[in-house]
């Protein structure tokens, strides 16, 4: 049975918004566009909706998916990212004004910029990072070729200022969400590459991280209470939740596109998700990356939804 220590919590009008972005990801063959694009049927498929007991809020299109690198940006379709997340940016704002908890189905991560600029634009707010990777540390050496920059790649680095005006200055708000603000749960040290920065190659980096080995030494609830100790400390007006699938072990989720050879389990992910979501101050979340292509049985798309489902109903039973 999982058990949290929260007890300040609130019952949610959850909010399914779909969103269902590619653009941030580079293609995985020739000619053919990432799979995360059907993310959000693939999750109502499994009763998302219905099992949380949520209002359906609709479907945001993003634009097309180009193959062209785009030099303009640095990034692949990065003008394209940049316009869905201002247009993403509205929605969020409409269902947090009507009393709702927003449910972002994406898509991949690069889809964090539209509720991190809502945000920013009601005021200062923070961000629990539920990720296998770094998605903040951009290469030593800048690619050949421009364009080549993939923005679910480098997420986190947008969303906390770093790139391109276009990516990370909307409306003059950069950054989105201040680095201090940050709180980066499940990150996989992957053996040294030497050709990637690290978050902790930044000296001025402020991101709080509690990585894999930390939650595998005390525990995913401890851990989760210790993330959210320090979101309670922090100067904010609440906070939104990322949650790229990639964060699972790839025994239980091998659809994504870089799977984790030491993730967390189903049952770690639900006692993370169910104390921070018992927080009266988290407003709003989405989830990212997993890919229905690469799941022909479904099994990784079910594991996901009963991770999801069993952590707002641990979360809602502690009101």
């Amino acid at each position: 049975m999982i058990t949290i220590a929260i007890h300040d919590v609130i019952m949610r009008r959850i909010m399914v918004l779909d969103a269902a972005s590619n653009l941030g990801l580079a293609p995985p063959r020739d000619g053919h566009e990432p799979g995360v694009r059907m993310m959000p049927a693939a999750l109502r498929d499994k009763g998302i909706v219905l099992r949380l007991s949520a209002e359906d809020a609709g479907r945001l299109e993003p634009p097309p998916y180009s193959f062209d690198l785009e030099p303009v940006t640095g990034y692949r379709n990065g003008s394209a990212i940049a316009q869905f997340a201002a247009e993403l940016a509205d929605r969020p704002s409409v269902l947090l004004d009507s009393g709702g908890f927003p449910l972002v189905l994406g898509g991949d991560c690069s889809i964090v910029l539209g509720p991190t600029l809502a945000l920013r634009r009601r005021g200062s707010y923070g961000l629990a990072f539920l990720d296998g990777h770094d998605d903040y540390s951009p290469p030593r050496h800048p690619p050949k070729i421009p364009g080549r920059y993939t923005a679910a790649g480098l997420d986190l680095g947008l969303a906390t200022g770093h790139g391109p005006d276009l990516l990370t200055n909307h409306d003059g708000l950069r950054p989105y969400v201040e680095e201090r603000h940050v709180v980066h749960i499940g990150l996989d040290r992957e053996p040294e590459d030497e050709s990637i920065l690290r978050v902790e190659d930044f000296s001025t980096s402020a991101i709080r991280s509690y990585p894999i080995e930390h939650i595998h030494a005390h525990g995913a609830s401890t851990t989760a209470s210790q993330a959210l100790a320090d979101l309670n400390t922090m100067p904010i007006e609440g906070f939104w939740i990322h949650l790229d699938a990639d964060v699972l072990d790839k025994s239980v989720m091998p659809a994504v596109d870089s799977p984790n050879p030491d993730g967390l389990s189903v049952n770690e992910l639900t006692r993370i998700l169910a104390t921070l979501l018992a927080s009266p101050n988290a407003v709003g979340m989405h989830v990212g990356i997993y890919d229905p292509e690469l799941d022909p049985t479904g099994q990784a798309a079910t594991a996901l939804v009963d991770a999801i489902v069993s952590a707002f109903e641990t979360a809602n039973k502690h009101n």
